[in-house]
């Protein structure tokens, strides 16, 4: 066997073990974590841990007031997304803004 292919093994070897240690030494870590957890009535939020992440969609945001009024039907848009039919084509939309 060439000296190439034996530090190979050697290395191999050697990760195995350290593997192995680092196994163990983390399990008696976390037993005396959870020792202290249990012992102080510790929680996540006292850790400095979020409460936990949130699946799903986010959730809505609060709608936006009025911006414009069709004065003929009393309808209001936001000025935000699609325009509604009543101010579409308008270039000039000041006449539609709502006094505030």
């Amino acid at each position: 066997m060439s000296q190439y292919a034996e530090l190979k093994a050697q290395i191999a070897k050697l990760q195995a073990q350290a593997d192995d240690a680092r196994r163990a030494e983390v399990e008696n870590v976390i037993a005396e974590i959870k020792q202290k957890i249990v012992e102080f009535g510790l929680s996540a939020h006292d850790l400095g841990y979020a409460e936990g992440a949130r699946r799903g969609r986010p959730p809505k945001k609060a709608p936006l007031p009025p911006k414009y009024q069709d004065p003929k039907s009393g309808a209001t848009w936001s000025g935000r997304g699609k325009p509604p039919n009543w101010i579409a084509g308008v270039k000039n939309r000041d006449r539609y803004l709502i006094a505030q």
